[in-house]
């Protein structure tokens, strides 16, 4: 391989007539000395093993106490899981979604909470998105009964389990414990995602499956590179041609991926765009792994080894996983518009298809109809958000309130001529989700100006989760949707903070410093430029927690003052 002469710090390469080999010192486009190719391909993992797992479980372990506290409370449905909280009873009662008695208003839930659990009529009930979800909350119902903390139960424990999976992904990304650490404190002291880990909607599982997603997919870039790695090291017989940028077909990593992908769709399917786009991305990083190794024809063979596995183990594993997500509804005669195939004939192709899968489309078909009906577009909410406005947290929703307590009521402590009132208001903490939003602006011009695929990550997800909705601003959406951002957004403040921090040393000569110099690892006493950065990192996390302090009250239904309810409501448009 006396073609290749140095990568440059994108990890591309140059070729030379110089005639240096793959384990050739080459420099970066500073001139700055790096470690061999292999070295680069894959840098090594902090050592810090048993360290980095108790990080890990530490911040996890806060995270679930906050997300489990008194979940119970309110004891009552709170906004939408009035639906989701019964549908997912109805599956495990039945096997498929039932209507459920609803007059007078609200008498199901009144039914519910007293102890009866017989509100369901024998017609089914068309549900809106698809099943993975409320088969989730299903689970916990299972195990814990037909009450709050039944059907809250997994909602917290995946809300926990993204905190879990945040850090370790961040970790790899950067290869520092410290980095992904603070990614995973961020999370676990966000407004938005502690809210919607502690109520039975579908948007947290959402959230959870994408970055089960992503890291399957950053673990799969390491297990590729690693490979191609060790191909460097193979040795090969006196003037031989080194085979390097082996075929990879069977990718455990990729196919989990898939896995996650269709139990994302199989919660709703907005996760369709983030397939899309972290397909192509895959594909990008296959392509300059490649091109990094010398490999001719890099893009085209690249297209052909990497990219039709890639589209069978991320797309058709995922549709195939989607597919199989309706199992119940494919099995239950009496589900809504199971039999529909039954009086409308077939035509043409659709006459080799199966009629309960022809059923299926038509309940799609359906679905869609709902989301994208006229009906809907005309309709309105009180809590309705242009998606314009989710980064800077323009119109957060309230999910429950209880208006003029009066003062000497249990818990109100109010002066005289002043009430009291109970609010969960889904509510980001501000101070993550403003800085978020900078980091996120910082995070492309690194991605574009450096070409470091780490920051592409964050984009890319945040991206994914946020533009698609502006297609869809002509019908109420609303803010608590941008659950699925915040991972992405806090994995985007975990980078530049990181950037902030410093190099651990000055020296840049080895794989596990060039990592450093970028991520920040440790805090060097000799260094007055880590001093700095470990201060305003230490700083800006201190207030983010302490901020999530000030707005607990209002994301956990705590009896307020009037007066201090409206202190932590900043803005006219959140109120």
């Amino acid at each position: 391989m006396a073609g290749v002469a140095a990568v440059i710090e994108d990890g591309t390469a140059r070729r030379s007539d110089a005639g240096e080999g793959l384990e050739t010192l080459g420099r970066d486009v500073l001139g700055r000395r790096l470690p061999p190719l292999k070295e680069r391909l894959y840098p090594p993992m902090p050592r810090d093993f048993d360290g980095g797992w108790i990080a890990t479980l530490a911040i996890t372990l806060m995270a679930g106490i906050l997300r489990f506290w008194h979940l119970s409370t309110p004891v009552k449905f709170v906004f939408d899981e009035t639906y989701y909280a019964k549908d997912a009873f109805s599956l495990l009662k039945f096997g498929y979604a039932r209507q459920f008695i609803d007059q007078p208003e609200g008498a199901a839930d009144k039914a519910i909470l007293s102890g009866n659990l017989d509100v369901f009529k024998p017609s089914p009930s068309l549900t809106v998105h698809p099943e993975v979800g409320k088969w989730m909350i299903a689970a916990g119902e299972q195990l814990f009964g037909m009450n709050t903390f039944g059907w809250r139960f997994m909602p917290a424990l995946f809300g926990t389990l993204t905190v879990l999976l945040l850090i370790r992904t961040v970790r790899r990304m950067t290869r520092s414990t410290l980095i992904g650490s603070i990614a995973g404190l961020l999370l676990a002291v966000d407004g938005l995602h502690f809210v919607m880990s502690r109520v039975a909607l579908l948007d947290i599982f959402l959230a959870f499956w994408l970055v089960a997603a992503v890291s399957c997919l950053v673990a799969d870039r390491d297990w590729t590179r690693r490979r191609h790695a060790e191909s460097l090291d193979t040795p090969t017989p006196d003037g031989a041609r080194r085979t390097i940028g082996r075929w990879l077909l069977i990718r455990p990593w990729r196919i989990a991926a898939g896995v996650c992908f269709g139990l994302a769709l199989g919660t709703k399917w907005s996760a369709v765009w983030t397939l899309a786009a972290f397909g192509v991305l895959a594909f990008a990083w296959d392509f300059g792994a490649r091109r990094a190794l010398g490999v001719r024809f890099a893009f085209v063979k690249s297209a052909l080894v990497d990219g039709i596995p890639a589209f069978v183990s991320l797309v058709l594993v995922a549709g195939i996983t989607y597919l199989a997500t309706w199992t119940g509804w494919l099995l239950h005669d009496n589900a809504y518009d199971h039999n529909w195939a039954a009086s409308n004939p077939a035509h043409g192709v659709m006459k080799v298809v199966p009629d309960d899968f022809r059923s299926l489309l038509e309940y799609h078909k359906e679905v869609l109809a709902f989301h994208t009906g006229d009906y809907i577009k005309h309709a309105t909410h009180p809590y309705q958000s242009n998606p314009a406005g989710w980064p800077i947290i323009a119109r957060p929703i309230g999910f429950d309130a209880v208006n003029d307590i009066k003062p000497g009521t249990p818990g109100c402590n109010a002066p005289a001529g002043t009430n009291c009132l109970q609010v969960i208001s889904a509510l980001g903490t501000p101070l993550l989700w403003w800085g978020g939003a900078l980091a996120l602006i910082a995070a492309l011009v690194f991605w574009i100006g450096s070409r470091d695929w780490r920051y592409g990550v964050p984009i890319v997800g945040f991206v994914t989760c946020w533009v698609p909705w502006f297609a869809f601003d002509d019908r109420p959406i609303f803010f608590f949707y941008a659950v699925t951002m915040i991972p992405f957004t806090v994995m985007a403040v975990a980078l530049i903070l990181g950037k902030i921090l410093g190099p651990a040393r000055a020296a840049v000569g080895s794989a596990a410093s060039t990592v450093a110099s970028s991520a920040g690892t440790a805090i060097s006493s000799a260094s007055p430029r880590r001093l700095i950065g470990s201060a305003v990192v230490g700083a800006f996390v201190v207030l983010v927690v302490l901020n999530f302090a000030y707005i607990w009250p209002i994301l956990t239904d705590k009896v307020l003052p009037h007066p201090d309810w409206l202190s932590r409501m900043w803005f006219k448009s959140w109120i």
